[in-house]
């Protein structure tokens, strides 16, 4: 059998690269909720637990395509209806936005829980020794819990974003360019779907590997120290 593009390979590449940048973007959205979800569920302050734990729970218990959907509709209809009041009727936001909003969000709540075990994995004792040196909250968690909680927190986080980088095919459905929307648009001009989405699976798996190579670098890097004092 010959594997033939008809000429969409350059379309397909293109899509990865939507993919890659789309994965990213809402990694680092879902890392600054995560690592606020998961300070609120362990703060002393009651009203912040149920703000985190809502979070969490309301989010993780709706699937992501809902969450594209909901976000991409809605945000379009309030942004519409500010664009009739302030004189800009088309206003609207891009499918980039929403998508990167929408699996930000979904992977913000799945890492609260990854980073409110790691905080709660950390010695209460590392927190004293750096309030009887003198160190401030603050300094205490930047410089002796965000380390230590970082590196207990990579394993999850890596399986967190493999799965995100698979769930931007959901960003097809609202018109987004990225892979698997570029496969369904050679399907619909070469009748050949096996090819294309076989083509696609091909560039997810490709996309996997290289996280998974990152990832086990970064985690080896993360604890070389601790890596070091074991032996």
């Amino acid at each position: 059998m010959t594997f033939d593009l008809n000429g969409f390979g350059g379309v397909l590449l293109a899509g990865m690269l939507m993919t890659i940048a789309l994965a990213l973007s809402s990694l680092a959205l879902g890392l600054v909720l995560g690592l606020a979800g998961a300070l609120a569920k362990t703060s002393s302050s009651l009203p912040l637990r149920w703000i985190g734990g809502g979070y969490s729970t309301i989010v993780r218990g709706v699937p992501e395509l809902i969450w594209v959907l909901l976000i991409y509709l809605g945000t379009s209809s309030l942004l519409l209806q500010i664009g009739q009041l302030i004189g800009r009727p088309n206003l609207a936001i891009s499918a980039f936005a929403a998508g990167t909003l929408a699996l930000g969000l979904c992977f913000g709540a799945y890492a609260t829980e990854v980073f409110r075990g790691a905080l709660l994995a950390v010695p209460r004792g590392h927190r004293e020794a750096g309030l009887a040196l003198g160190m401030s909250s603050p300094r205490i968690f930047w410089r002796l819990i965000l380390p230590q909680m970082w590196r207990m927190a990579l394993p999850g986080l890596g399986n967190l974003f493999m799965i995100l980088m698979k769930d931007t095919a959901l960003v097809s459905v609202i018109g987004l360019t990225e892979i698997m929307r570029q496969a369904q648009i050679a399907v619909s001009f070469t009748k050949q779907p096996f090819t294309f989405y076989l083509a696609a699976a091909g560039l997810y798996l490709s996309l996997t590997v290289a996280s998974m190579l990152v990832m086990h670098f970064l985690e080896k890097r993360a604890g070389r120290g601790f890596t070091r004092a074991a032996r």
